[in-house]
């Protein structure tokens, strides 16, 4: 018997397998998936005594490892649509008072950089690349303007009270 015989055979074998453990649609998949990784790592047995256990285990791992994704993107507990409760998208006053303030705090913290970060901050704002603005500020090298932009980031973060996350910055007056 030939190796392909044996591989047709065995394709029969692992897709009634897989289909009595996983859903028959996906079995074929899976049978297709384990042939593949038969023929390319396993080149060397060519008794289907020798080819069944490896594949029927190859097959019992796939299986384990597609169940696993599932479960980690969360295929597996469906949440009806009618069952998720709906947000109000309009925000209490007391949202808009923060947003208004951060936006202040924000503000005041870039007025008080210098004239090099607010023009890199408003071309990168604009969509900018780092390529398109190197000629823009005069800066030597892309190197340059890279640090240009760490630096500038890093006293904006000191200006804002050392944190982005303006819920936990301190409220300076």
């Amino acid at each position: 018997m030939t190796r392909d015989e044996i591989l047709e055979r065995l394709r029969e074998r692992i897709l009634r397998f897989a289909a009595s453990r996983w859903w028959k649609d996906q079995a074929e998949d899976l049978t297709q998936e384990v042939l593949v990784v038969l023929h390319e790592k396993y080149r060397e047995l060519d008794r289907i005594e020798d080819l069944l256990p490896v594949a029927l285990e190859i097959t019992r791992f796939k299986i384990m490892a597609t169940r696993r994704k599932a479960v980690r993107r969360g295929e597996t507990t469906p949440v009806s649509v009618d069952d998720l409760p709906l947000k109000d998208s309009t925000p209490d006053p007391s949202e808009i008072a923060e947003r208004e303030q951060d936006l202040r705090r924000l503000e005041n913290a870039i007025a008080r950089l210098g004239e090099r970060c607010r023009e890199l901050f408003r071309l990168k704002l604009q969509g900018f690349t780092f390529a398109e603005i190197l000629p823009l500020v005069n800066a030597g090298s892309l190197n340059t303007l890279y640090t240009w932009d760490f630096r500038c980031r890093k006293e904006l973060l000191n200006q804002m009270g050392g944190v982005w996350d303006p819920t936990r910055a301190e409220r300076r007056p």
